[in-house]
């Protein structure tokens, strides 16, 4: 079952409202639109829980990060080898 849903007036540029539909595909300019909005929603609250994490812990530093980015690539790299040995 899906969420209920309402209507809603909203107001764009055009030129973004355009390429939003043309992109859409079969779904429509409105679910488009609806994922859009819920990913900017999912960052906006991966930014505030960013930012009380830092507020406890202090600021993650750029080595945390590179190494937190090698390791995902690392498990990546790894996936696929994995996939590619059981094919």
């Amino acid at each position: 079952m899906s969420e209920p849903t309402g209507k809603y007036s909203i107001t764009m540029p055009r030129d973004i409202a355009e390429a939003a539909r043309s992109r859409s595909g079969h779904s429509g300019l409105s679910a488009y639109v609806a994922a859009a909005v819920a990913r900017q929603i999912e960052r906006d609250n991966l930014n505030e829980l960013i930012t009380v994490a830092e507020a406890e812990h202090g600021p993650i530093t750029d080595e945390e990060i590179q190494a937190l980015r090698d390791q995902l690539h690392q498990a990546r790299r790894q996936q696929a080898s994995d996939g590619a040995d059981a094919a």
